[in-house]
């Protein structure tokens, strides 16, 4: 509707140009008698013309400092309509609406931008941009640092002096393609799942990585598992060795009848029975092994209680302190809140500390000043229970095998307790971690909902 009144504007303007132009022409034709008429067209002719290139040039002017200001990005620029000449008075009211409506979608844009920075910082998912050919980075949330452990990253080629590993797989990694990797995070090992994507904009091409710890989901996921896995061996295993110890026990039986006592293959009968003792006692010492495996699939319910860490420590101090005296281990326990609690199963998380406890004294029994340490304190919404000792430690690649069934570092362990502890964790919605460091001791930290 502006324009069209510009239009008209500058129509009438043509018109009367014309008008003037056509007598004008006329009256010189005309000749005598019409040269008096001829110096009044003449210069009204010449005033028109320049009127209406002033006019032009005035409204050229007006739509070059609203090119510069659309250029500029200069929203906020108003045009005085009100002591602009009649003409351009609907220019300029144009292009102040123009300007409000750019402001307007600048806002929305602005507020969607805000709103989205904030969502992707409270995501638990790390998100990293960064140009595909220069490797310059453009967004980077706090979840990634805090996942990688990385304050600040110019270009993505900066990660490699830090982890070189990490940014080989991120570099190789196809858009639409996932990785699960292992990383070592304050002495623990956490496996991280790496997505790759693609931006398109403003012909440049971006490279969007999202990283999510699901070291959790896959130790329930793994837990569940190794479940299936115990009840169908337990179960075949029981079911095969049970008959073999009892046909031992009947043939021992008949071996040991007056009948067969008295005979002239007496010492061939007492081979025989050795033979089938050993069978009998090898047999129940199998089902025995294969009865404490079944301990990992029984535990289902959970008699949830609120417990304070102290009782906790205190109870387990009480019990422990006799064999700790007796092996010069100092037990040291550091609990800043008294007031601390977890909702837990008691005879369970008891279970789990004592297990742990008694492997902590196996790993310091060589050190010539062995401490066993007990300390909980709550960090990022979760109680943590920690049992650390001073021992030997364990190699980087032990880390990650520690927790599976039948696993052991010790030539009489069984590799049943470190999994028992895993899978109580679990049950309570929790986790258990471990961190070592070879040479200087280890840590293992319970974790619980608060």
């Amino acid at each position: 509707m502006i324009f069209k009144r510009y239009e008209w504007r500058l129509l009438l303007r043509v018109l009367i140009l014309f008008i003037t132009l056509t007598a004008t022409s006329i009256l010189a034709v005309e000749g005598q008698g019409y040269y008096l008429y001829l110096v009044i067209t003449c210069p009204l002719l010449v005033y028109e013309l320049i009127e209406m290139i002033r006019f032009q040039k005035k409204a050229q002017d007006e739509v070059s400092q609203f090119v510069e200001s659309i250029h500029y990005r200069d929203f906020s620029r108003h045009f005085d309509v009100r002591r602009a000449p009649t003409e351009l008075k609907p220019l300029r009211k144009g292009f102040n609406e123009i300007n409000s409506t750019f402001k307007l979608i600048s806002r929305e844009r602005e507020t969607q931008y805000h709103y989205l920075q904030k969502i992707l910082e409270l995501v638990d998912t790390g998100i990293l941009s960064y140009d595909n050919e220069t490797g310059e980075t453009g967004w980077i949330n706090e979840a990634f640092k805090k996942i990688i452990g990385v304050p600040y990253l110019k270009t993505i080629h900066s990660l490699e002096k830090r982890e070189e590993a990490l940014y080989q797989d991120i570099v190789k990694l196809k858009p639409g393609e996932s990785k699960v990797i292992t990383m070592t995070r304050n002495q623990q090992l956490v496996k991280i799942l790496v997505s790759a994507s693609v931006l398109r904009s403003d012909d440049r091409i971006s490279k969007l990585v999202a990283f999510q710890n699901v070291s959790e989901a896959l130790d329930e996921t793994e837990s569940k598992a190794w479940q299936k896995l115990l009840s169908v061996m337990t179960h075949e295993i029981m079911n095969s060795v049970a008959p073999i110890s009892s046909l031992a026990d009947t043939l021992k039986n008949r071996l040991q009848s007056p009948e067969l006592k008295g005979g002239a293959m007496n010492g061939e009968l007492e081979d025989l029975e050795l033979g089938i003792d050993t069978i009998k006692r090898r047999s129940e010492g199998l089902l025995k092994f294969t009865e404490s495996y079944r301990n990992l699939n029984k535990i289902t319910k959970l008699d949830l209680k609120k417990i304070l860490v102290r009782d906790l420590f205190e109870n387990l101090s009480s019990l422990m302190s006799p064999t700790m005296e007796k092996k010069h281990i100092e037990l040291e326990i550091v609990l800043r809140d008294p007031a601390l609690a977890i909702e837990a199963d008691l005879n369970l998380v008891e279970q789990v500390l004592i297990n742990l406890v008694v492997n902590a004294i196996e790993a310091v029994k060589e050190r010539e000043d062995p401490r066993i340490t007990l300390a909980a304190e709550v960090a990022n919404g979760r109680t943590i229970v920690k049992v650390a000792d001073n021992g030997l430690g364990m190699p980087p690649e032990l880390l990650d095998k520690i927790f599976i069934p039948f696993f052991s570092t010790r030539k009489t362990g069984s590799g049943i307790g470190l999994s028992l502890c895993k899978q109580i964790m679990l049950l309570h919605k929790g986790n258990i971690q471990v961190q070592s460091t070879e040479g200087k001791g280890s840590a293992f930290l319970l974790q619980f909902v608060g």
